[in-house]
């Protein structure tokens, strides 16, 4: 009986120690999946310069110390066991954290590395249109093929989940800069540069005051278009902001003239009574509330005047011939002003 015992005790050891080796071989497995992943859901690109005759090991610390990788010892595992470690070419890449690591090692044995770069400036302000226009005078990119990247849904930035689906759905969010590219760059490439730069001006921080505004990010872009567009001088900003935020709680029509000039497709300096009856989402002069989306691509000055209004009761303003603004609390203080104007 002792016996026996002594043998079923064995049994149970043994099947104990294969389940803590199965045990072990699934967190390990588990382990090295999740550091495959990429380090970040988003990330600006780096440019990593890649020294001709870097070790794996090397690299790999390399491109945790930049967090383009969440593990170097299994990025340096990963390289071996794909049989890709002696395919790494020397050279400069353009990588990212939000890129998981089969696609930065498949880029770096390719050898797609970076050649001469281009810089190219989009001002505050700038529709699609112009922003697509600009880039291909440039010779950035081909402009089918910029729209065709733009409709795609598959962006890796999180905040494009929280735009309404609608025409030029990007539309105010490739954020106005001066930017460097390499000259081989892709279409998405550039769109993903842009986008980044975008995710980092709109902070957490304005996240939380949009949300105590009531405003959704999109509604926030929209009014900071708007507002990039009617006003000349930085310090009317957050007064022109004001005037908006005040009619958006009165449900006043914005009437706002860029509105209608983005729908028109056309900068006219005055507006015909004809234009302002034609029915869109975007004429402000027919319908309450925001338009259906940005009219252009705001700078930081206008998002932040957006979230951050001055404190003042102005209902109405209007544009003086040096660009300026006259504000009024109300209707017939704004026909008093324009009139003293014109005489």
């Amino acid at each position: 009986m002792k016996k026996r015992k002594v043998i079923n005790n064995g049994v149970r050891f043994s099947i104990l120690i294969i389940i803590l080796i199965i045990a072990a071989a699934f967190l390990g497995y588990g382990y090295y999946s999740s550091n495959l992943e990429a380090a970040a859901p988003s990330g600006a690109e780096q440019e990593i310069t890649i020294s001709k005759g870097s070790s794996v090991k090397t690299i790999a610390v390399q491109l945790k110390q930049k967090g383009i990788i969440k593990n170097a010892n299994v990025f340096t595992i990963y390289c071996k066991l794909s049989e890709k470690a002696s395919k790494i070419k020397a050279g400069k890449y353009m990588l990212s954290s939000s890129m998981p690591v089969e696609e930065i090692v498949n880029k770096l044995a390719a050898g797609k590395a970076e050649t001469d770069s281009a810089r190219f400036t989009i001002p505050e302000g700038f529709e699609l249109r112009q922003i697509a226009d600009r880039l291909e005078a440039d010779g950035l990119i081909d402009k089918d093929a910029f729209y065709t990247e733009l409709n795609r849904s598959d962006s890796k930035y999180s905040f494009i989940k929280d735009i309404p689906n609608r025409e030029n759905k990007l539309e105010g969010y490739l954020f106005p800069d001066t930017y460097e590219v390499f000259k081989n760059a892709t279409e998405q490439d550039i769109i993903n540069k842009m986008l980044s730069k975008f995710d980092q001006v709109f902070t957490s921080e304005y996240r939380q005051r949009a949300k105590e505004l009531n405003m959704t990010m999109d509604q926030v872009i929209t009014l900071a278009s708007i507002i990039e567009r009617e006003a000349k001088l930085d310090k009317e900003r957050k007064v022109i902001s004001a005037v908006f935020h005040n009619r958006l709680k009165k449900n006043m029509k914005l009437e706002s003239c860029a509105t209608v000039q983005y729908l028109l497709k056309e900068q006219k300096s005055v507006l015909t009574y004809k234009d302002l009856e034609v029915d869109s989402p975007y004429n402000t002069y027919m319908y309450a509330g925001l338009p259906e989306g940005p009219i252009a691509s705001p700078g930081a000055e206008s998002i932040e005047a957006a979230l951050y209004p001055d404190n003042v009761d102005f209902l109405f303003f209007f544009a003086t011939k040096d660009g300026s603004h006259i504000f009024s609390k109300t209707y017939q203080e704004h026909l008093n002003a324009q009139n003293k104007i014109k005489q």
